[in-house]
């Protein structure tokens, strides 16, 4: 076969020979150029083409034994000359991977690259470009995805969960089994459903802080059991097993493990160590647990600062209807007796059966004595009273026995010994009573139910008062308001203030009545203080949580406005933060109620309460009124500075006006003034003053 080179074409050929023939001849690969015709007919080729396909140049120039489209293998061939066609409208360089079969008969992967050349004239004249062997690189490519595949099969039909995360807690690749386990309906689902798994998935976030400690000190861990929540917020407990994943330079790239549900094993083992620490008839914590809790509870206490309380109680009657009436009756009345005597404590408490009729209670968190009073006023009330078992009313009663921590003993055997004499003691003075251990408490005691009875007897006798404290704007000094604060002054004795006897009054229900009569007090002023000033004089009252709480306190303040004519404009009501650690929604929903009567709003003690940032948006009120602890030492305090910052700048971007109190320093008035404070109030512009008083202040 006869072929016509173009003398350009002849030039360049021989051009590039006399630079490239020392260097080709070294190539592991063929160097080749050639025509764009049906063929690829060579027009020069290296000496690589032996290596490369069998034949030696001579046989493949030119067509002479062989053509290199014939080569090519077949199911290639297409998409090959597409390719580079493809590269040759462009104008661009190609690369190919495809298979050619080998002059043995043997089918060998190659990689092409090249790119189409031009004469002079612009005119396209060929093809040049370098092909070598690749067929080893391509095998361990298919054997790397064939032991990839094998993996994969494992990984996604394993039972065990397996999994990829990132150190900073995002799953990077896991199998169907572990959205399964955590209750998802299919991996993508899991990707869609959890983004943070400290905060997502374990119910206890500290978990995964221990797991990266763990990593981070052993690069494993083994064995790792936690909570974990499910998808529809159920919880399980999971063990996994996990270790680091580095890369050459040792960097931190990824966490692998399994994960499997333990749960079962878990409920087992829990069920078992219950059987072992609780009573079989009624549920409480039996004899096994109770020096365990009293020992837990006792370290509350010293880090708390705050005391407890060890109860003994002894159902009086039980023994008789016990013996008498059979013990399917008594185990029924037993029951019964844990669940009153569990109602009539806090969560934090415990209820403890020691055996028979015999009960122990333990009171955390106390503060002071009058706490311990109500408790075991509301238990002996409680017990006694009728319980209906098969048609029949049984009545018993019980005799409480009460030791003090630290106060009677420091240790759980010392206080439940001085506890079991006090119930003795009880039992003497003739049941259905309580005895505390120490003589004092007892003189405690019948101090505040002293104070109970005569408190019972302030409203009948107009024993009480109130006081006015100025509120002023903090731009000008001008009045603004003021506060009515309550007095207690008995018949020929002291002047009683509210810390003294409002505890008692919110425990008994006394604060309901007493509320009422401060706020038809404080309004009946405000409408004397309009008409005197001839302006309106905004009076605040303080509500109670117990008074906010009362299901009709809405209309209660609706008819005391009714009642005196006052402007629902000079009322405001201060409500404290505590108010809102239950039952939030109703808390809100009366607020508005309170709102649309057209009276202000205040959130009294801001600061020390529990109101969550998250609601206080939704909360329609017209003031935050900062606590006094964080404006009492601010000279010494540089820490309340950024607090008091923060909660101005807080209640000024809800537009809400901010009154600090407790102020009694020029230091302090400057400094709330300079921080953007609204209004102020304390010592340093007045005292709360009796009525009489104010009017000569505000004169």
């Amino acid at each position: 076969m006869t072929i016509n080179l173009s003398p350009s074409l002849k030039k360049l050929l021989e051009d590039r020979e006399r630079m490239l023939s020392a260097l080709m001849s070294n190539l592991n690969g063929m160097v080749y150029c050639c025509l764009i015709d049906a063929y690829w007919t060579m027009v020069f080729v290296s000496d690589g083409c032996y290596g490369l396909t069998g034949y030696t140049p001579d046989e493949l120039l030119f067509n002479q034994s062989v053509n290199y489209e014939d080569l090519t293998y077949d199911d290639d061939r297409v998409w090959v000359r597409e390719g580079i066609d493809k590269a040759i409208v462009a104008n661009q360089h190609f690369e190919l991977e495809y298979r050619i079969v080998h002059a043995d008969g043997s089918i060998r992967w190659v990689h092409e690259s090249g790119c189409p050349i031009y004469n002079e004239h612009g005119e396209l004249e060929a093809l040049e470009g370098f092909i070598h062997d690749v067929t080893a690189r391509k095998q361990s490519e298919q054997l790397a995805r064939e032991a990839e595949e094998r993996y994969r099969s494992i990984f996604e039909n394993a039972i065990e969960g397996i999994y990829q995360t990132s150190p900073s807690g995002q799953y990077l690749n896991f199998n169907p089994a572990l959205a399964k386990i955590y209750g998802y309906d299919s991996p993508q689902d899991l990707v869609n459903g959890i983004h943070d798994i400290q905060r997502q998935l374990y119910v206890d976030p500290h978990k995964r802080v221990e797991f990266i400690a763990l990593m981070t000190a052993y690069g494993r861990v083994q064995n790792f059991e936690a909570q974990v929540f499910r998808k529809d917020g159920s919880i399980i407990w999971i063990s996994e097993n996990a270790h680091e994943i580095r890369n050459a330079d040792g960097h931190l790239m990824f966490y692998e493990g399994t994960v499997e549900d333990i749960s079962e094993r878990k409920n087992y083992e829990s069920q078992i160590a219950y059987q072992a620490t609780h009573d079989s008839l009624t549920g409480l914590p039996n004899r096994t647990m109770l020096s365990d809790r009293l020992q837990q509870c006792m370290g509350f206490a010293d880090r708390d600062g705050n005391k407890m309380a060890v109860a003994f109680v002894d159902l009086d009657q039980f023994k008789l209807i016990n013996d008498s009436m059979g013990h399917h009756i008594g185990d029924e009345l037993l029951v019964t007796m844990a669940t009153r005597l569990t109602s009539c404590v806090r969560d934090s408490d415990s209820v403890v059966r020691l055996g028979g009729d015999e009960f122990v209670l333990l009171l955390t968190s106390l503060k002071k004595v009058e706490d311990i009073a109500q408790s075991m006023q509301r238990i002996l009330s409680a017990v006694a009273e009728p319980c209906v078992i098969e048609g029949r009313d049984f009545v018993v009663s019980c005799s409480i026995g009460i030791s003090i921590y630290p106060d009677d003993g420091i240790d759980p055997n010392t206080l439940l010994k001085h506890a079991d004499s006090a119930m003795y003691k009880a039992k003497q003075s003739g049941r259905n009573n309580f005895q505390f251990y120490t003589r004092e408490l007892n003189k405690i005691l019948i101090k505040r139910m002293e104070l109970e009875y005569r408190l019972r007897r302030a409203l009948e006798q107009d024993e009480f008062l109130l006081y006015y404290q100025p509120k002023v704007v903090c731009s000008t000094g001008k009045i603004c308001g003021a506060e009515a604060l309550i007095r207690w002054q008995p018949q020929n004795s002291a002047m009683i203030l509210p810390n003294s006897f409002i505890g008692i009054a919110e425990e008994t229900g006394l604060i309901e009545e007493i509320g009422h009569w401060v706020l038809e007090t404080a309004c009946r002023k405000a409408g004397e203080l309009q008409t005197l000033l001839g302006k309106p004089l905004p009076i605040a009252v303080n509500v109670s949580t117990r008074q906010f709480r009362h299901r009709n306190f809405v209309n209660t303040v609706q008819s005391v406005l009714n009642e005196t004519g006052l402007d629902p404009q000079c009322l405001e009501l201060e409500i404290t933060e505590s108010t809102l650690v239950q039952d939030t929604r109703s808390f809100i929903k009366t607020l508005h109620d309170l709102k649309a009567l057209g009276i202000k709003l205040a959130m009294d003690d801001f600061g020390t309460g529990y109101s969550s940032m998250a609601y206080l948006k939704d909360f329609p009120i017209d003031r935050l009124k900062i606590d006094k602890v964080f404006v009492g030492n601010l000279e010494n305090e540089a820490t309340n500075i950024a607090i008091l910052k923060a909660i101005v700048a807080l209640g000024h971007s809800l537009d809400l006006k901010v009154i600090a109190e407790g102020v009694e320093t020029a230091y302090q008035q400057a400094f709330l003034h300079g921080i953007g404070c609204d209004e102020l109030q304390g010592y340093y512009f007045s005292k709360p003053l009796p009525e009489l008083d104010f009017m000569r202040w505000l004169s």
